[in-house]
């Protein structure tokens, strides 16, 4: 399972996101599995890439492929651009998580 904690501030602003595990990959996944871990890889990498391109915000990123580790969080104020962009990946996973939800992804929030 990916386990997903988006990272809020006081004022209920998104600030960061972890997440760790995967969805799964077997030789006969069950349905959903391998598209689950494939959609919310595309929709992280795309944001992160699109932040880095598009805005100058500054942010800490951390991935260990094997454990399925990403760690991502704004190192200062966060601007507009980038204030969509991360908004837009939340609610992509949301989505997700509606979808297809456990044994697959679980999705919490913790205020920083």
């Amino acid at each position: 399972m990916i386990n997903v904690t988006v990272l809020v501030n006081s004022r209920h602003r998104y600030v960061g996101i972890g997440m760790s595990g995967h969805a799964g990959f077997a030789e006969n996944p069950i349905e959903g599995q391998e598209l689950v871990c494939a959609a919310v890889s595309a929709l992280t990498l795309n944001t992160v890439n699109s932040i880095e391109h598009f805005t100058h915000d500054r942010f800490a990123v951390r991935i260990k492929e094997k454990d399925g580790v990403f760690r991502f969080r704004f190192q200062n104020r966060i601007s507009t651009k980038a204030t969509l962009l991360i908004n837009s990946l939340v609610f992509g996973l949301l989505n997700i998580e509606e979808a297809y939800g456990e044994p697959y992804i679980k999705i919490c929030f913790k205020e920083v």
